[in-house]
């Protein structure tokens, strides 16, 4: 039996161009997913809702929101949000201007514009800030925040 070293090859060279397609394609899917995490987490807020924010945080999670301790697990970070929306409606414009995956760890990169306006007396309140997410892949495949940092612009 004569071996064909040539068609090995091109096959093997087959091979490794499908699994950089497939890799690819998963990374893009990952980032389409996170992306949209970030948007129903921008959507939550919009509608005062805390807990559809906090969906979206793991349980041991870290919230370093500026001028403030850190917040850790899902629980404090929804009491968190809760006692912004408890006080204030709340609008938010925001996005990822960047969002990196490595294995079961990703980060995105963003932006965001809040209004606050208090439901008692007061002046409007405007802030700009960017912030850093990290997030991990859950054993079901699912992503969930770990960290979730930011500062202002002013």
């Amino acid at each position: 039996m004569r071996i064909n070293i040539s068609a090995i090859l091109v096959g093997l060279g087959m091979v490794l161009v499908s699994c950089q397609a497939v890799e690819k394609k998963s990374i893009s899917d990952d980032i389409a997913t996170i992306t949209a995490i970030s948007a129903e987490r921008a959507k939550a807020f919009n509608e005062g809702n805390a807990n559809g924010i906090a969906t979206h945080f793991t349980d041991d999670a870290y919230l370093m929101a500026p001028e403030s301790e850190t917040k850790r697990g899902k629980e404090a970070i929804q009491a968190y949000y809760q006692a912004i929306f408890d006080e204030f409606e709340s609008e938010l414009e925001s996005g990822y201007e960047d969002v990196k995956i490595d294995g079961n760890l990703a980060y995105g990169r963003g932006f965001a514009k809040v209004w606050l306006t208090p439901k008692s007396d007061g002046e409007k309140i405007y802030s700009e800030s960017k912030y850093l997410n990290i997030l991990e892949r859950q054993s079901d495949g699912t992503w969930k925040t770990t960290h979730d940092i930011w500062n202002g612009n002013e």
